[in-house]
């Protein structure tokens, strides 16, 4: 597993972690939220991407932490 940090352009509701396959949503200042926890591998992390696409959610930044 590896652990993600994709930052989001608008506010996100952290009761909809489910919709992101668990992780953590925390609402950063200027209008953006972060999505960040352990994505199983890349196709669960595309499914994350393509769940952010399809919500019209601009996408600022993801990060592979090490």
């Amino acid at each position: 597993m590896e652990y993600y940090e994709i930052i989001v352009d608008g506010h996100l509701d952290p009761r909809r972690a489910d919709w992101f396959a668990g992780l953590e949503i925390t609402q950063l200042s200027g209008g953006k939220s972060r999505l960040a926890g352990e994505v199983a591998d890349q196709a669960a992390l595309h499914g994350i991407l393509n769940r952010v696409r399809d919500m019209g959610l601009q996408l600022l930044a993801v990060k592979r932490q090490d």
